[in-house]
């Protein structure tokens, strides 16, 4: 098989500032041994998210210039939702200035107390907002997806008999809706098949639960669709994706990943009453509902990128990329997710580091080396990210210890991911020698993002 070469050429560019061995062993120490809080100029290669990184095209960017900046009945918003229509097929598109705001406004109104909201598997964002009305977030993932070491099409999909089992001893009126992540972000990257959304839907319509999306990477999924499931090998990208939604009551969107823009983001729904206390709540926290938090030059950035996602081209490059760097990584031994997902690779601590027990945080552990072997920042999705605490204080460790390095949209070429592997190999060759990690400061949610940590001598 010929070079996959990248579908564009590169216009602009941004300088790296390089920075010693020394320097980032004081820079790692100053930021509580916390990648989040590091500045981003002492960061070499920066795969912390994928979202809001993307480098953005000729078009998005004349798309800037000629957005209309009217407060209300904007004609970006007029294509903006046009073409969100156009993709999901759903009625009412309420623009936000990211997903987790959509996440906000939706939980908020459907949300609360005694409620529950199932997925194959909440993101933090999602799990926070969900959480913060104090319902309660439910992991239903297929049994595939929760070992790393196993290779399967759709890691991603929702295990629907625990679906339906969950349902029936919740009850219904407890569950005001259900949701899907595509791809699921914290299993992996992982895609979920179209025959899996249609059973989900199926359970769904039989106890009256609308379905909801998680469409942050629905592009991708669609593409593994294409590539993996039989039957859609000859359907265009687009065509995929329409039917996904059409299984789908809403979406929320992070508009940061897919949609290769560096803000934005929306809620879709076909339920009017809903939508309509949607609307009222996003005037009161977000803007008019023409605008959302964004301005007319990112709506019009949004729409773009939407229609710059949908091409194969881009999408075999993306998904082939992402594969390039994990066959490297197991060809040399290292634990990751196999096979490699869409948008990340994610190395698996417990197995990259059997000797440091979750409570230690492994994943930590991983992510600080490869700043201070290779400016290479990255993010622990394990025992920081997910964890919680029994009643005596004990932590509860999710089902898995993982490192991401998610790999930002158009922005690094080969040689960039070449160094990659070559930095998390030399860690991999030195794993024995690394300590664990204790957490000395932690918000009540979400606490990933400004932990303070301390090697443990």
């Amino acid at each position: 098989m010929k070079t996959i070469i990248e579908p564009f050429k590169i216009k602009s560019v941004e300088p790296i500032r390089f920075t010693t061995k020394e320097e980032r062993i004081k820079l790692i120490k100053d930021a509580g041994y916390n990648p989040f809080m590091l500045h981003a100029d002492d960061v070499l290669i920066d795969l912390l998210t994928d979202s809001g990184t993307s480098a953005m095209s000729s078009k998005q960017w004349a798309g800037i210039m000629d957005g209309d900046e009217s407060y209300a009945g904007s004609k970006s918003f007029y294509r903006f939702e046009e073409t969100v229509k156009k993709i999901t097929g759903l009625k009412y598109i309420i623009p936000t200035h990211q997903g987790r705001a959509a996440e906000k406004i939706l939980f908020s109104v459907v949300g609360g107390k005694g409620k529950f909201i199932p997925n194959n598997t909440h993101f933090d964002t999602t799990r926070a907002n969900v959480e913060f009305t104090g319902a309660e977030a439910v992991d239903l993932l297929n049994e595939a997806g929760k070992h790393p070491e196993i290779r399967a099409d759709f890691k991603g999909n929702m295990d629907v008999k625990k679906l339906e089992e969950f349902i029936i001893k919740t009850g219904r009126e407890n569950i005001p809706l259900c949701m899907i992540t595509v791809t699921n972000n914290s299993g992996g990257g992982q895609p979920v098949s179209m025959q899996n959304i249609k059973d989900v839907k199926q359970v769904c319509k039989k106890f009256d639960i609308p379905l909801f999306i998680d469409a942050c990477r629905f592009a991708e999924n669609a593409y593994f669709i294409k590539r993996r499931e039989p039957g859609y090998s000859n359907k265009s990208v687009l065509e995929i994706a329409q039917e996904m939604f059409s299984y789908a009551d809403g979406a929320t969107m992070s508009a940061k990943k897919d949609a290769l823009v560096n803000i934005g983001g929306f809620l879709a729904l076909n339920d009017e009453n809903i939508a309509q206390q949607c609307r009222n709540l996003l005037i009161v926290t977000e803007g008019f509902p023409t605008y959302g938090g964004l301005a007319g030059r990112d709506l019009e950035a949004v729409a773009q990128g939407l229609e710059e996602i949908l091409d194969e081209h881009y999408l075999q490059y993306r998904i082939r990329s992402i594969e390039y760097l994990g066959e490297k990584l197991v060809a040399s031994g290292v634990p990751i997710i196999e096979p490699p997902g869409g948008h990340a690779i994610y190395l698996d601590a417990k197995r990259f580091l059997p000797n440091i027990p979750s409570e230690n945080f492994p994943g930590q552990a991983i992510v600080c080396e490869l700043y201070i072997e290779g400016g290479i920042r990255s993010v622990e999705i394990g025992s920081v990210m997910f964890g919680k605490y029994d009643d005596n204080g004990k932590l509860i460790p999710p089902p898995m210890e993982l490192v991401r390095l998610a790999i930002p949209r158009r922005v690094y070429t080969q040689s960039h991911i070449d160094y990659v592997f070559e930095i998390i190999l030399e860690v991999f060759n030195k794993r024995k020698a690394l300590k664990g990690y204790k957490i000395v400061y932690e918000a009540p949610m979400l606490r990933h993002f400004t932990a303070q940590f301390e090697p443990i001598i």
